[in-house]
C-alpha cells in the first residue's frame, strides 16, 4: 500500500496540491479497532495499510476520487451510521438493489462500509458480505436513489492501484471546484 500511496501523492503534489493537503496523516491502531469495535467488522490488512498511510480527507471542498471525498475513519462512521438508523427504522422494508453477481440483494446492508462520499448520499463501498460468487471486501458503487449495485474492483489494493495507474496515464485532471475528474 506504502508503494501505491506513493504514486498518488506525487501525482497530487504535482497536479492538485490543494487535494494533497486535504490528506489526512495515518490513523492510529486504537482508531482502526474503534471503528472495527463500533462497526462490528474486521477489516483487511490491506484496508488497514490504507489507512494508516492516509485517514482520509480533513474537508470535502474536492474530493479526491472523481470528485468524491475520501472519507476519515470519523467519516466512515458518521456515514455508516446515518445508513444503519435509516436500517433499522425499517425504510428500507420491502425495496430491493439490482446488484451485479456477488453482492447481496439489499437496499443497504450494515456490511458496506462506505469509503467515498459525493455530498448526495452515495458511495463507494468495501462489501464485507458478498453474494455468492463475490469476494470479502470487494468494493462496490451504492447509490440513494438508484438500484444498481455494481463491483467496480475485488480490493481496495486493486481499487487504489487502478487509480494510481489512470493518475499517471492522464485518465484524470484537476477541476476547479469539483475535484479530480475524468478527462472528456
Amino acid at each position: 500500500m506504502k508503494e501505491i500511496w506513493q504514486r498518488i501523492d506525487l501525482w497530487l503534489q504535482v497536479n492538485a496540491p490543494q487535494i494533497f493537503e486535504t490528506l489526512q496523516s495515518g490513523a492510529s491502531e486504537a482508531q482502526i479497532a474503534e471503528l472495527e469495535t463500533i462497526l462490528s467488522i474486521k477489516l483487511s490488512e490491506d484496508v488497514k495499510a490504507s489507512y494508516r498511510i492516509h485517514n482520509g480527507q480533513s474537508i470535502y471542498k474536492e474530493g479526491l476520487f472523481e470528485g468524491r471525498e475520501f472519507l476519515s475513519l470519523n467519516r466512515i462512521r458518521d456515514e455508516w451510521e446515518v445508513w444503519k438508523d435509516l436500517l433499522d427504522s425499517g425504510k428500507f422494508e420491502g425495496y430491493e438493489s439490482d446488484p451485479d453477481r456477488g453482492i447481496r440483494n439489499n437496499w443497504w446492508n450494515e456490511k458496506w462500509i462506505p469509503i467515498t462520499y459525493d455530498g448526495a448520499g452515495n458511495h463507494d463501498c468495501l462489501d464485507l458480505d458478498p453474494a455468492d460468487g463475490g469476494t470479502v471486501g470487494q468494493i462496490m458503487t451504492m447509490y440513494h436513489d438508484s438500484s444498481d449495485r455494481k463491483i467496480v474492483s475485488s480490493s481496495l489494493r486493486e481499487w487504489l492501484q487502478k487509480y494510481a495507474d489512470e493518475l499517471e496515464s492522464g485518465r484524470f485532471i484537476l477541476q476547479e471546484n469539483y475535484g479530480i475528474q475524468p478527462v472528456e
